[in-house]
């Protein structure tokens, strides 16, 4: 009995691994699961205080010397427009029976665009000389009736002084002498008449042909043959008025409206630089003609016109054009005298408040620097103060760049 107590109580006091075991285990597990977290945390951490520094572009700004582009004062946009344009029509009422025009011919002064049917015309012109020729035949007549009576007259005035008839006689052929001198001056006026009819008719029949006023080129085509063309505006739509539109395409300048506020700026005969919206890498050389002294009250702008240097058929009415004014050319001595300042792309410009920053890559790190500013030269801008000519300028800062932040240089 005593045995027995003793093995039992053995077994009771020996270990069970089976039970024991994956106890012992997960506090394990649980550890590392608490250290993989803590180098994940730790890689990210390192991973994004890396790449804390904003990548940024720059560009370098490079000094504006004297003989360089002129600065723009003042920018500005409007339209081609032609000094010498006409809607072409004819000065009689008529039907078309020849357009000798489409759009984009080029036309000579005097050339015949078309012609309109003639028939009554030719007709008045044929009956005016008719009555011409008539008048001059009678003329004739006149004429030839008037020498015999003249040679009738000085016989009579011969037989007189012999006697042999008697003075009444001579008197009457005398005035029948001044009387067919009177027809004969009567007939000339109706024949000046006549030839005035003449000559008017054949301009009603000269305005049967619509002709080119001056040399240009056809931008418009408004009547075909049939239609009934007018100088008058009448009958409803079956009437036109024109036959086509021409333009003198060496008369085309440029018509911008500028803001009165800064219409002090633009001075006649300075240069201005124009750049078709079509061809925007084109820079054409012009200049102020005319402010034209009014202003429009609904706009507050003043118009002001331009001329183009440089002529090209590239160049059509109506086009969009961006122009800017720039500064007077100034003597060479004078330049000199004068700091030109640096040119950075107008990207690395930016407002803050009411003044004009830039940000300065040094040492990679941001500098803001306040600047002073001059004219747009093309897309740069001109910086007369704040940045000196080779510093980096960074362009399109991110938003938010502080005063001294880290900056990393982006690829290019």
């Amino acid at each position: 009995m005593g045995v027995m107590e003793n093995s039992d109580l053995l077994r009771e006091l020996r270990i069970d691994r089976r039970e024991t075991e994956p106890a012992s285990r997960r506090p394990l597990w649980i550890a590392l699961v608490v250290v993989a977290l803590v180098i994940v945390g730790a890689i990210a951490w390192f991973a994004l205080s890396g790449n804390s520094a904003p990548a940024v572009h720059t560009a370098v700004a490079k000094p504006m010397t004297s003989g360089g582009a002129s600065a723009s004062v003042l920018d500005a946009t409007g339209y081609v427009t032609a000094r010498r344009s006409a809607t072409v029509s004819a000065q009689i009422t008529g039907t078309l029976i020849e357009v000798l025009i489409e759009e984009g011919d080029h036309v000579k002064e005097g050339q015949v665009l078309a012609r309109l049917e003639d028939t009554a015309q030719r007709a008045a012109v044929a009956q005016t000389q008719a009555q011409l020729h008539s008048a001059q035949a009678l003329l004739t007549q006149y004429q030839a009736q008037l020498a015999q009576n003249r040679r009738d007259s000085q016989r009579m005035e011969d037989m007189v002084g012999r006697k042999l008839v008697s003075t009444q006689q001579a008197e009457q052929a005398h005035t029948l002498v001044e009387t067919l001198s009177a027809q004969v001056e009567t007939q000339k006026r109706q024949i000046n008449l006549a030839e005035a009819s003449v000559a008017a008719a054949q301009v009603q029949l000269g305005y049967c042909t619509v002709r080119a006023p001056f040399t240009g080129v056809v931008i418009a085509k408004a009547a075909q043959v049939g239609e009934i063309v007018s100088p008058l505006s009448a009958g409803g739509g079956f009437t036109r008025t024109g036959v086509g539109t021409i333009v003198d395409m060496d008369s085309l300048e440029v018509e911008v409206d500028v803001n009165e506020a800064y219409i002090g700026r633009v001075v006649a005969g300075n240069p201005v630089e124009s750049v078709l919206n079509a061809y925007p890498d084109w820079k054409i050389p012009s200049h102020v003609i005319a402010i034209i002294p009014t202003a429009d009250r609904s706009k507050a702008t003043v118009k002001v016109r331009i001329g183009l240097d440089l002529k090209d058929d590239r160049i059509v009415p109506d086009m969009g054009v961006r122009v800017s004014f720039l500064e007077e050319k100034k003597p060479a001595a004078q330049a000199q005298q004068q700091p030109p300042g640096v040119l950075v792309p107008a990207t690395a410009v930016r407002k803050d408040a009411d003044k004009d920053i830039v940000f300065v890559v040094k040492e990679q790190k941001a500098q803001r620097r306040a600047v002073r500013l001059g004219g747009n030269v093309g897309d740069q801008r001109q910086v007369l103060g704040g940045v000196a000519a080779g510093e980096a300028v960074i362009v399109d800062a991110p938003e938010g760049l502080k005063d001294g932040a880290a900056v990393a240089l982006a690829k290019p």
